[in-house]
């Protein structure tokens, strides 16, 4: 399957999980094309300052591999910086938080595995 850039679904989000600000989530494949194994592949987008707030995967795996910017990732309570090249995995059950640190926009692919 091929997905053409200008044929992706997008969406804003505010406060997304108790985050601060508005992001943007470009949803590269639908979760209904996953065939049940996935539940997100997005490239996620936080203007400076804006965040998505600490929340728990249960039963699911989270990916984010960072594109551009710098951003904080709060992962099971520890905070790390993170750049561009730079991933974290969330496993079922853990918790995490992403907030854009730097001056220009952070950009991040998402995808969310389930169990």
């Amino acid at each position: 399957m091929i997905r053409k850039a200008e044929d992706m679904a997008s969406e804003i989000r505010e406060g997304m999980r108790g985050g601060k600000g508005k992001i943007q989530i470009d949803h590269i494949f639908k979760n209904d094309e996953f065939k049940g194994k996935a539940r997100l592949c997005a490239r996620i987008t936080l203007e400076p300052g804006a965040s998505i707030g600490f929340h728990e995967h249960k039963d699911e795996d989270e990916i984010y591999h960072f594109i551009s910017g710098k951003g904080i990732v709060n992962d099971d309570g520890k905070e790390h910086e993170l750049t561009a090249g730079d991933s974290v995995l969330t496993c079922g059950g853990n918790s995490h938080s992403v907030e854009n640190t730097g001056n220009g926009p952070l950009v991040f692919l998402a995808v969310i595995l389930l169990h």
